[in-house]
């Protein structure tokens, strides 16, 4: 996807594009760290409220990614969910919402432990799609900025 010189300028003058710039990192790193403690338990049996309680921290920064994401969708395209520029990633957002939604939900259920954790890690498999979607767009739209920002000053030049 290709953004206009308009959309192009509402993402660079949102504050929304550093917020997420910004969380995405350390949600990233949550991730990292919250799989090392789901294998650990998995695979040992220990250290399930380290496991669980980073688990529950994964899916509150996956609604705000989700929820700054929608203000930042908002100013750039118009909607705030599923515009149709960025439909799939919206989509598979939505599925990493519910996996991780089920997670929460495995857990006030009182669900066995193991059973939680592994929900957990369907949920890493839909975050980790989600991820790589966002990646790549950030990626084409540094690579579309940076193409514009040259082709403005050699036009000026």
């Amino acid at each position: 996807m290709k953004y206009t010189p308009e959309q192009l300028e509402r993402r660079n003058r949102t504050i929304w594009t550093p917020v997420q710039a910004i969380a995405a990192p350390v949600q990233l790193l949550i991730f990292i760290v919250n799989l090392v403690l789901v294998a650990h338990y998995l695979s040992t049996g220990a250290d399930y409220a380290a496991a669980h309680t980073l688990s529950v921290i994964k899916v509150v920064m996956l609604y705000f990614m989700t929820i700054t994401g929608m203000f930042w969708e908002h100013v750039v395209f118009g909607p705030y969910f599923m515009a149709k520029e960025f439909f799939w990633e919206d989509f598979v957002n939505l599925i990493a919402l519910i996996a991780h939604t089920a997670f929460i939900v495995a857990a006030l259920l009182g669900v066995e432990p193991r059973a939680q954790m592994l929900v957990m890690c369907v949920a890493f498999i839909t975050y980790l799609a989600n991820f790589t979607q966002f990646l790549l767009k950030g990626i084409r739209a540094g690579a579309q900025a940076r193409r514009r920002t040259t082709q403005t000053s050699q036009a000026a030049s």
